[in-house]
């Protein structure tokens, strides 16, 4: 979604590559492309000017210097490498800290949290998704059909409670305000500590829909009030935004279809406009896909370098850490088979869209042509397959004659050039892993993998899990893209690794 705004930072920082300083002509035309794009990217023009002028204020003023001395190494900054962080410093303050979350009332009192927002933008399935999402914080929600007004509305809130598990309060009959009290009291009956209120919205802002909300939040006391803006809205999600904070004092946004073909700008808008933070993004219609706000991993994908540490969060997500460090060790030496890459293959299948999970990656703009699509259904094709693969095929791959391929294809209903293209990808990758276990050093050579990590490190982020030989903060890579561990480092990262392998032997045998 972010392919407007990261064209535009992309080239301003060609503009800048392989100049020595930084001018007040360079910089003009460098913005002049961000300019361009964050416009395009439907960004508010009052927001548009503000972020422009910090960025070029804080480049002329401080002093960039070209070499300086981290930890005894030569580090060389370049201006590109300077401006690169300056805009994402930038961003992120543009779009705050995530906010931390909700708002908790003591124990014993339940929380309010009113949904509120216009008509379309989602509302009764974020409930339902931001109920999933407080069941995995350990916490006991309650939802509130308060929507009374839209056909259908309370019957689809109770669809969706009943596949996650959580309760819908409803009476017939009732007021919005009178329904939402009698839903706090059932809570404190039920010992729900959070209530969650899914309120009516219009096709535009009217006062008998203010006062209906604000006679909701009097007679709950909802701590939480967060606005549902549809992402894909552009401007007009900018000046709702305003006009709820207004009349409703807003505590927090939460932006949904971001992975539609929103274009960013409201990403970048909303919490300049209304002060507010967003607390969390909607991706798509699975109820799982709420996640919190990570404000730093939306300013690298605006960069175009990915956002490397929310894809292993998501990763982490789905697979079991045990069994992942084990295929890991194994895919590194080169020595995985068809039966690890199917597992790859379902875990990054359960992390959502095909195309949401490679915009993560940091060379994504550079591997794929601006407008491409990417086909959805590739995993599937390759699980069927593989499926169709006796085990000793899965086992070892290199058995697979023409004949073998010819079933498998006949198995899978695919072609048998299909077969041959996946075994020779196959193949090509397990070479490839083999020589990063080899040579770690590899992955800095991935178009923008170093600088994505050196953001991540700008910003105090742990990545040594990433990339545990890297160079100190800001650059200092030495040839390849790593500095070499000393004999002694060695000695000690292989201690390490194989108390880690007998302990996880140990815990095998008790289970």
């Amino acid at each position: 979604m972010f392919e407007v705004l990261t064209r535009g930072f992309r080239s301003a920082r060609a503009r800048l590559q392989g100049k020595e300083l930084i001018t007040e002509e360079g910089i003009d035309e460098a913005l002049r492309d961000v300019r361009v794009s964050l416009l395009e990217a439907d960004v508010a023009l009052p927001v548009v000017n503000a972020f422009l002028e910090q960025v070029k204020k804080k480049a002329l003023d401080e002093e960039v210097r070209l070499q300086a001395r981290v930890k005894g190494q030569e580090v060389r900054i370049s201006a590109a490498d300077h401006f690169v962080k300056l805009c994402h410093d930038e961003l992120i303050a543009l779009m705050g800290d995530g906010g931390g979350g909700l708002a908790f009332d003591p124990p014993g009192q339940p929380t309010g949290v009113m949904l509120v927002g216009l008509h379309g933008t989602g509302k009764t399935t974020t409930a339902a998704k931001l109920a999933k999402q407080l069941q995995k914080e350990k916490h006991k929600p309650l939802l509130v059909a308060a929507d009374i007004h839209r056909p259908a509305a309370v019957s689809q809130l109770k669809v969706l409670g009943d596949r996650i598990g959580v309760p819908v309060f409803h009476k017939e009959g009732a007021s919005p305000p009178d329904l939402c009290a009698a839903a706090m009291h059932q809570a404190r009956m039920d010992r729900r500590d959070v209530v969650i209120f899914d309120t009516a919205g219009r096709l535009t802002i009217d006062q008998p829909l203010m006062d209906e909300l604000a006679a909701v939040r009097e007679r709950t006391h909802s701590r939480n009030v967060l606005l549902v803006v549809d992402a894909m809205i552009g401007q007009d999600a900018v000046r709702m935004a305003a006009e709820f904070d207004r009349l409703l004092d807003l505590t927090g946004v939460i932006l949904t279809k971001m992975d539609g073909d929103a274009r960013g700008g409201a990403a970048l808008s909303v919490r300049a406009v209304t002060g507010k933070p967003i607390l969390y993004v909607g991706m798509g219609e699975d109820l799982a896909r709420l996640d919190p706000f990570r404000p730093d991993g939306v300013a690298t994908r605006i960069l175009g370098f990915g956002d490397v540490l929310g894809l292993v969060k998501d990763f982490e997500e789905v697979v079991e850490k045990e069994k992942a460090e084990e295929d890991a060790v194994k895919i590194l030496k080169g020595e995985f088979n068809l039966y690890q890459f199917l597992d790859q293959i379902r875990a990054i299948q359960k992390m959502g869209s095909l195309r949401e999970t490679l915009e993560k990656l940091p060379f994504f703009h550079e591997m794929v042509p601006e407008g491409a699509t990417v086909d959805e259904g590739v995993l599937a094709r390759i699980e069927a397959m593989i499926q169709s693969m006796t085990p000793q095929e899965r086992e070892k791959p290199e058995v697979i004659d023409e004949s073998r391929a010819r079933r498998i294809a006949r198995g899978s209903g695919r072609k048998v050039a299909e077969v041959k293209d996946l075994l020779a990808r196959f193949n090509t990758m397990r070479e490839v892993m083999r020589r990063v276990g080899k040579q770690p050093s590899l992955l800095a050579r991935l178009p923008g993998f170093r600088e994505a990590i050196a953001l991540a490190k700008s910003r105090g982020e742990d990545v040594s899990d990433l990339l545990p030989e890297e160079g100190p903060p800001g650059g200092g890579w030495g040839p390849g893209g790593m500095r070499r561990l000393s004999a002694a480092e060695k000695d000690r990262r292989r201690r390490k690794e194989k108390l880690a392998r007998q302990q996880r032997k140990k815990a095998r045998k008790k289970r």
